[in-house]
């Protein structure tokens, strides 16, 4: 299939209607009917003003973090117009690709 690699960028103190805004995220995509996603914690970055972020022992809650969504068309066109109509911003990246399942899931039974 055709789709999309999308990538948002977070911190981990970062909410959003009372909740880390990354479950926040996590709970739309189910809610539109996404079927998978990663979330990834960082050890350092940067955000879009250069601020750094990093998991230090005393900086746990400013740790980055990213969610991966792969999605087909439809898909990244749902999220998207769920995102833009709440009062948030959050930086994303998006990537074409092709994506499937290989394999005979019969022989992982062994």
């Amino acid at each position: 299939m055709k789709g999309y690699l999308l990538k948002f960028y977070l911190e981990e103190n970062e909410n959003y209607k009372g909740k880390p805004l990354y479950e926040w995220l996590l709970e739309v995509a189910k809610t539109i009917g996404l079927k998978g996603a990663t979330v990834n914690n960082g050890i350092q970055s940067f955000d879009r003003q250069g601020k750094p972020h990093s998991a230090h022992f005393f900086e746990l809650a400013d740790r980055p973090v990213q969610i991966e969504f792969i999605v087909d068309i439809e898909q990244e066109q749902s999220l998207f117009a769920t995102l833009s109509q709440e009062n948030i911003s959050i930086f994303y990246s998006k990537t074409s690709i092709e994506f499937g399942s290989v394999g005979n899931k019969g022989n992982n039974n062994d």
